[in-house]
């Protein structure tokens, strides 16, 4: 179809004649609306396609309140938002459903505090119908900045800031039964010095995974416990505190697939065969990490994606019921399975 003109451009009024109905008929079918026979909706919507009848936002705005956009917050540098593979899948599983509803992605990342007077401002601003927060940290002030502008939002991961109450809807997965698994895997083989690489400690996702490793181990040596940050580096220098406190460990269970990555890198550099001296165990099931490795991966596989979908459905479904304390849904706890592969 040649580009139309704006003054050659079918309007509303167009699509109603050539449908043969009321342009208040018209308005309630191209806006999603109900009560209008299935007959008439059959013929609007053949007329709109007939003309190539393309809605003005502002005036659709105007009936259905909505801006047809949700903000997407991650409380993360930039640098980890494009280079870590974690985010990247969460996104792509928010976008597609997000498509769905026929809403655009507007993405905003939280570096630090300088940044919540700019979110603030844009989130009050009513540029947008909802917002999706994740890879928040304890002590982040950006659920404060969310509930001041009384913007709906569903978070990604269980609440774990001061005031957070029972009614704030997440989705996140079994962390600390993943954990409990990998590390039950590990003994299963027969590993007696069964190491951990935890994730960071303002963040529960880690202290799930930490949970679920001491729910096992419960009298586990305090040596055999380092810390990282969730980066490919923070594992390898994880792993090198431990080679060194306990050369003697034979097993390790990381937090993250990153951490993982890190850390064979220097079981491999200090000469320790991988499993055969070592066996190992990440989180996430990250495949382009997880399968890029040598040997490929053990993990526990979280549905990524999948989690980024169902906080749309779920404030999509506040959305519809009117308002966040209305309509406000259950949280959703997806459960984890172990991926079996050469490192353990």
């Amino acid at each position: 179809m040649p580009e139309q003109s704006a003054e050659s451009r079918p309007t509303l009024e167009t699509v109603a004649a050539r449908a043969g109905v009321s342009r208040a008929t018209a308005s309630r079918v191209v806006n999603g609306g109900e009560g209008v026979r299935q007959a008439l909706a059959d013929r609007v919507r053949q007329a709109v396609e007939e003309l190539g009848y393309v809605p003005n936002h502002a005036a659709r705005s105007l009936v259905t309140r909505r801006n047809g956009a949700i903000a997407v917050i991650i409380a993360e540098p930039e640098f980890r938002i494009f280079s870590d593979p974690f985010f990247e899948q969460q996104v792509r599983g928010i976008s597609r459903e997000l498509t769905v509803y026929d809403s655009q992605l507007v993405l905003l990342w939280a570096e630090g505090p300088g940044d919540y007077d700019r979110i603030s401002r844009y989130l009050g601003g009513g540029h947008v119908d909802g917002a999706l927060a994740f890879s928040l940290h304890n002590d982040d002030e950006l659920p404060a900045v969310i509930d001041r502008v009384k913007v709906p939002t569903v978070f990604g991961g269980r609440p774990g800031w001061a005031g957070a109450g029972t009614g704030v809807p997440y989705v996140d997965c079994d962390n600390r039964g993943g954990a409990r698994t990998a590390v039950r895997h590990l003994a299963a083989l027969g590993r007696r010095h069964i190491a951990h690489i935890a994730g960071p400690r303002d963040q529960t996702s880690a202290i799930d995974r930490a949970d679920g490793y001491r729910d096992v181990l419960f009298d586990a040596d305090p040596a055999l416990m380092a810390q990282g940050d969730f980066t490919v580096d923070s594992g390898a220098r994880a792993m090198a505190e431990l080679l060194e406190r306990r050369p003697d460990l034979d097993a390790v269970f990381a937090a993250n697939d990153l951490m993982a990555a890190g850390a064979l890198r220097v079981l491999r550099e200090a000469g320790r065969r991988v499993p055969d001296e070592v066996a190992l165990v990440g989180f996430d099931d990250m495949v382009p990490v997880a399968e890029s490795v040598t040997p490929p991966l053990t993990t526990v596989r979280q549905d990524i994606e999948g989690m980024g979908r169902l906080m749309v459905r779920l404030l999509m479904k506040v959305l519809s019921e009117g308002s966040r304390e209305a309509g406000a849904p259950a949280s959703v706890i997806m459960p984890t399975e172990l991926v079996r592969r050469a490192s353990a």
